[in-house]
């Protein structure tokens, strides 16, 4: 689910400062994108909004979020936006948020 492996990487390359800067500019605009997806975007937007959430997700270690997205925004590219599960990717991502959390705490 969370790739620790580029948090550590992250973390390193970035310093501790800048990481936590990172991290809650991440939570913003991913809440942003999340909000979208809740909100029932479609076409083109919808695609875009998964290529943003893949590429954030990617970058902070949200492995599982960032699959969810690529495979949605694949179908979305295709024209098969009905059939993307929307609902797993925003459940993924609250569960990755919570497990990201208190990965971190620890």
């Amino acid at each position: 689910m969370i790739d620790w492996d580029r948090i550590k990487e992250l973390r390193t390359e970035i310093g501790e400062e800048d990481f936590r800067e990172v991290v809650e500019i991440f939570l913003e605009e991913v809440e942003d994108g999340i909000g979208r997806l809740k909100s029932g975007v479609v076409g083109e937007s919808l695609a875009a909004d998964l290529h943003f959430l893949k590429g954030s997700a990617l970058n902070l270690g949200f492995s599982s979020l960032s699959s969810l997205c690529q495979a949605g925004e694949t179908a979305a590219v295709e024209g098969k936006g009905d059939q993307i599960d929307l609902t797993a990717i925003i459940c993924c991502y609250e569960e990755s948020k919570t497990v990201f959390k208190q990965g971190l705490s620890t």
